[in-house]
């Protein structure tokens, strides 16, 4: 073109050209940075995404809405453990608006968990799928539901997991009912030999209970097909998990399953994995030839959205007159349900305290009762409790507090793996907790305060992993305007997930965060990108933004030094303008860069790296409970928690701080109410609904105090940030179950701590 230099971008694109004036006038550029403040990650600020949720635009699974949409209602088994004779469909059929059935009898022979299938003859426990049914309307599906007849054939069920693991006991499998025939075990030193060398030995049976997931938005699944191509809106943790387990049970290619998920209302673990009722849409969807939707109500939800497994603890522990640990064993059991899942609690009697002399042995012992999934730490939660109950004995029969007990005890390597850890600062998490919490006004005996209201101060230390790790990949596209979309098939899952994605892009790239759109929860828009599971999705994707906004950066500066004509060593990059060095004159907004070139759009692809060889990863805290107990009425109120934590770096700390109110409310909820009842005479739950099955309310909501000890952890990725979901739950029950002891000067053993159970404990 004539009047047009164009130059070859040798530090740019090998084989792309880039259009540059041949005289870049002096501009009058208003630097973005001008109002754009540095150092935005970390700082409280406010969720992108809340104003979609708080006015009530923000388009959860349950809100798609499709042209013909069908509505799917499942008959769910009414008994314990029973074999279906027979299924009479013929009056439901002939129902107004019915378009399909689908039972054992016309379902493919669909394997699900390995050792039953989609709809099994052979119902395993109250809520097993029976029938589903697809109508055009809610009400003309459960109406259908009505007509369906079933003659079961009951069979002897059990739901005790002590008597489950007897061999007399009624199967729920013919290789019986302990999951891989035996127990899990552990052991490191000669654990007999350290009981030995002890001078103080306790032992003890520690217990806690079922506690089922109620995330606030139930269980939905949306599906359509367009000839052979899927699509799924999913209330998930997990949308390339999704993929993988639809088109895996419908045998096709998972290039021909879409899953969406934008907005979720909770998930705890419960939405780790793809659902039964999502293929039964699916199957339903295909025959049919339109779309259905499938979802849970409340009371669906606690039989089938799973639960965390009980536990009953037999523990032991010995130290010397110093304090010094010598020995620790575990023992326990609990009841995962009527389809295998696991349900050890051991690892934090294994990995948080020195202790050269360890034995742990555990069974995991299916009964008819639904199923056990992972719920915020799993196994963790319980086995804190079990494990700080019994450090709190011991310190007590040693004379010394907990809190010297505990730092007598410090490990300062890993006591598993014997490597050293990327960082570890929870001797100053215990010293800031203890000194919030006002750690020497706690009862000194226990329970020595007088008159019927006894104030309790208590404690409890977790570990857990949550340094994240590869594969993790983020796409970041930059617009000609400046704009920035940050693209990763992960998923926002309430966390914060969309905010810090766009704190950490605005924050490499200089610009402001209304620039920049996050965009997840897409499987056919996005690169791959982590479960939300485990406190891994910001140690996961975190590092894979800064990575691709570090690239982006880099070519922005390589293309502003051909279009300058200035090399890029003599670049200064600020606030979204990049400015020769030697020539003032020499300047250009990154998204004059962008539209200079033929491209269009600047594509980047960010990974998150390799975690280090050699160390272990783990996120560290303490927390501290005050409560009041009234030895009249036997109720427990929280009064304070303070938690101090080593998690890295922190990314955003108003979402920070709301992880850690939702994780120790829900703690609070473990430790005084939340439980399943099911009837012993009848196999039958109870608790199926929110009346019966207590949640924490606002009113129970003590006062909350977040101390983060850490600043970041730079062995761990380019961000050193660690994950804190689980962390912020781990150790609240069983910081308030030391502190009802410290309250009352009696042990409650058996979890949750109720007014009658403190009655009981009170009366001897």
């Amino acid at each position: 073109m004539p009047g047009r230099k164009i130059i070859k971008a040798k530090n740019f694109f090998e084989e792309d050209f880039i259009e540059s004036l041949a005289e870049v006038p002096v501009e009058k550029i208003e630097s973005w940075g001008a109002d754009t403040k540095l150092n935005i990650v970390g700082k409280p600020i406010p969720r992108v995404d809340g104003y979609d949720k708080v006015s009530g635009t923000a388009k959860y699974t349950f809100d798609i809405k499709l042209p013909h949409l069908t509505y799917a209602k499942i008959l769910h088994s009414p008994l314990p453990h029973a074999k279906i004779k027979s299924i009479d469909t013929r009056q439901a059929k002939k129902a107004p608006g019915v378009l399909y059935i689908l039972t054992h009898e016309n379902c493919p022979p669909i394997k699900w968990w390995r050792v039953t299938f989609l709809f099994d003859p052979h119902v395993r426990n109250e809520g097993d799928e029976v029938a589903c049914v697809v109508a055009t309307s809610e009400k003309c599906a459960e109406d259908a539901l009505k007509l369906i007849k079933v003659e079961y054939e009951a069979l002897p069920f059990v739901i005790d997991p002590e008597k489950a693991m007897q061999t007399d006991a009624p199967r729920l499998y013919d290789a019986g009912n302990i999951l891989g025939g035996g127990p899990s075990k552990y052991a490191r030193g000669d654990v007999e030999k350290g009981f030995a060398e002890a001078d103080f030995i306790v032992e003890d049976t520690i217990s806690t209970q079922v506690e089922v997931h109620n995330p606030t938005e139930p269980f939905c699944s949306v599906v359509n097909w367009d000839g052979d191509q899927l699509t799924v809106w999913d209330s998930t943790q997990t949308i390339f998990g999704v993929r993988s387990s639809v088109a895996g049970a419908l045998e096709i290619p998972e290039s021909h399953v879409r899953v969406i998920k934008k907005y979720m209302g909770g998930g705890f673990g419960s939405k780790l994995e793809g659902g039964k009722y999502t293929v039964i849409a699916a199957i339903i969807s295909r025959e049919i030839g339109r779309p259905v939707k499938i979802y849970f109500n409340r009371k669906q939800m606690n039989l089938n959205a799973g639960n965390r497994p009980d536990s009953v603890q037999k523990l032991k522990a010995g130290a010397k007159k110093d304090g010094t640990l010598t020995a620790l064993s575990h023992y326990s059991h609990a009841a995962v349900g009527a389809h295998p899942s696991g349900g050890g609690c051991s690892w934090p009697l294994r990995a948080i305290y020195k202790c050269p002399n360890v034995k742990v042995e555990e069974y995991s012992v299916m009964i008819n009762a639904g199923r056990a999934r992972p719920f915020r730490a799993p196994g963790h939660v319980q086995g804190t409790v079990g494990l700080e109950s019994i450090m709190d004995e011991l310190a007590e029969k040693a004379g010394l507090d907990p809190l010297e007990f505990r730092l007598k005890n410090y490990a300062e390597v890993d006591p598993v793996s014997n490597q050293p850890y990327t960082t570890k600062r929870l001797r100053e998490a215990y010293l800031r907790g203890s000194a919030a919490i006002g750690w020497n006004e706690r009862q000194n005996p226990a329970g020595s305060q007088p008159g019927p209201v006894k104030i309790g101060i208590g404690m409890a230390t977790q570990i857990w992993w949550g340094g994240g790790g590869p594969p993790a990949y983020v796409t970041m596209k930059m617009s000609g305007d400046g704009s920035v979309e940050v693209l990763c098939g992960t998923q926002d899952i309430g966390t914060g997930t969309y905010t810090f994605m766009a704190q950490i892009a605005a924050e490499v790239l200089e610009i402001p965060m209304e620039k920049v759109t996050p965009i997840l929860g897409d499987t056919a828009a996005c690169p791959y990108g982590p479960t939300s599971g485990g406190s891994m999705t910001a140690p996961s994707v975190a590092p894979a933004v800064r990575d691709a906004a570090e690239q982006m950066k880099a070519k922005l500066i390589s293309g502003a030094a051909a279009l300058l004509e200035v090399p890029e060593t003599e670049l200064q990059y600020k606030n979204g303008v990049i400015t020769s060095i030697k020539d003032a004159k020499k300047t250009i907004k990154i998204d004059n860069i962008v539209r200079r070139m033929r491209l269009g759009t600047l594509v980047t692809t960010g990974a998150r790296e390799a975690n280090p060889v050699g160390y272990q990863i783990n996120s560290f805290g303490t927390q501290f409970a005050k409560v009041a107990v009234d030895t009249e009425t036997g109720k427990v109120t929280v009064l304070k928690i303070v938690a101090a934590h080593d998690i890295g770096r922190v990314l955003n700390k108003m979402t920070l701080e709301n992880q850690f109110h939702g994780g120790i409310i829900q703690g609070l909820g473990f430790a005084l109410m939340e439980e399943r009842v099911i009837d012993p005479n009848t196999g039958l739950v109870l608790t199926k609904n929110l009346h019966d099955y207590k949640v924490p309310l606002l009113l129970d909501t003590p006062e909350i105090e977040v101390i983060i000890v850490s600043d970041h952890d730079p062995l761990i990725s380019n961000m050193g940030v660690k994950g804190i979901g689980e962390p912020a739950m781990i150790p609240t029950p069983a910081a308030i179950t030391n502190a009802v002891y410290n309250a009352i000067g009696v042990r409650i053993k058996s979890l949750p701590i109720t007014p009658d159970k403190v009655l009981m404990a009170l009366q001897g």
